[in-house]
């Protein structure tokens, strides 16, 4: 049997599940496809914060609901170089981010999004994509037509392949280190991020007993390297001074990088979020990214479907490129600096100095913090 639907979206992640949210408020009819369990998905540990835009455009399409959580609100962080704790101002005016762990926000859309009587299929094997100016969708023994196909599936999904040949360019950049990231029962104790001659360091609440800390290693570490003895030491050894330690549920490598594929676009397949652009999480943009996405097409679907007009559909890409680029510009600053002011044996002792200078500038320079606090709320 062979369905229809204005909008197929493959992925249910915050792309996805912003997208559909959006179009079933505004009259939409779409169909979200999901390869894994509903239970796989909402338990996939990612980082969470969500700036100053975001929170502002879920309340501008009365989904303030999904940001609800029991993690703190406000979170108590400090900045810490070669052991001494140095302020922080989170207090710009601009600034009403939220720091939600991103399978809670998962979970709040996924909710959302069903209580409102959205079609979502999880254990959707095989994706294929066919045709993509009259966009046919198979999975199992299904098949969906559809006007238009929002790719949401991530830097490994089936979208981005389905573009033709040698129409994608993948433009990137590989660090030359990687993140211990490691999820722990315990609160954060210190909370914040720590820059020592070690390498940096950071330890961020991910709900009431729970942290995310990371610890700078090289590119050819594996996890035999990092027993949980020596990930607790390396932690006070860099942020100097205790450190509350707990049980490690998780326990992961990754790899620092920038990545961009352009057009976002080719026929009536649109890439959101991961599957066009990744960013390196210390920038904490890739929720950014993927909600700006989301909302530019999300307008651009309501507009062809409301007016009979394609203007904002034509233009996807472009508009979030320009976008995308700008904050890649930023993520890979804010990487560069954090980075390059520890541990000298990456990028050298000239660019650490550099770096500290550039961190200098941030605390004593009115229109250097303000410029950062723009791109921290996602406004710049």
């Amino acid at each position: 049997m062979t369905e229809h639907t204005t909008v197929v979206i493959v992925g249910a992640g915050v792309a996805g599940l912003t997208l559909g949210n959006i179009l079933l408020r505004n009259g939409i009819d779409c169909v979200i496809l999901e390869k894994y369990g509903r239970e796989h998905v909402e338990q996939r540990q990612r980082a969470g914060t969500i700036d100053s835009r975001g929170v502002r455009m879920f309340r501008e399409w009365g989904l303030e609901e999904v940001l609800a959580h029991d993690a703190p609100t406000e979170v108590d962080a400090g900045f810490f170089l070669d052991g001494e704790e140095l302020p922080i101002d989170f207090s710009a005016d601009d600034n009403d981010s939220v720091f939600l762990p991103q399978q809670v926000l998962v979970r709040n859309l996924t909710d959302a999004f069903l209580r409102a009587g959205g079609d979502l299929r999880f254990e959707a094997d095989s994706i294929t994509l066919e045709n993509l100016e009259h966009p046919v969708v198979r999975y199992g023994d299904n098949v969906v037509t559809a006007g238009f196909i929002a790719g949401c599936d991530g830097d490994r999904g089936v979208s981005r392949t389905a573009f033709p040949a040698g129409v994608l360019t993948r433009y990137s950049r590989e660090y030359g280190y990687a993140w211990l990231s490691v999820l722990a029962e315990v609160p954060a104790n210190p909370s914040g991020m720590a820059i020592h001659s070690r390498g940096l360091a950071g330890m961020l609440p991910r709900g009431p007993h729970a942290s995310r800390t990371y610890l700078q290693c090289a590119l050819d570490d594996d996890l035999a390297q990092w027993p949980d003895e020596r990930v607790w030491s390396e932690l006070e050894a860099r942020f100097g001074r205790p450190v509350a330690s707990g049980r490690i549920a998780d326990k992961r490598l990754v790899p620092l990088r920038n990545v961009v594929h352009s057009p976002m676009q080719s026929g009536k397949l649109h890439l959101l979020g991961d599957a066009a652009h990744i960013v390196p999480p210390m920038s904490a943009k890739g929720i950014h990214l993927a909600l700006f996405d989301a909302e530019v097409f999300a307008r651009g679907v309501i507009r062809q479907a409301k007016e009979n007009d394609p203007s904002l559909l034509d233009s996807y890409s472009e508009t979030c490129l320009s976008h995308v680029w700008n904050y890649q510009a930023f993520a890979a600053w804010i990487t560069d600096i954090m980075h390059d002011a520890g541990d000298a044996s990456y990028a050298g002792e000239f660019r650490k100095r550099v770096a500290r200078a550039e961190l200098e500038r941030q605390f004593t320079s009115a229109a250097a913090g303000r410029l950062f606090a723009e791109f921290m709320a996602g406004v710049a």
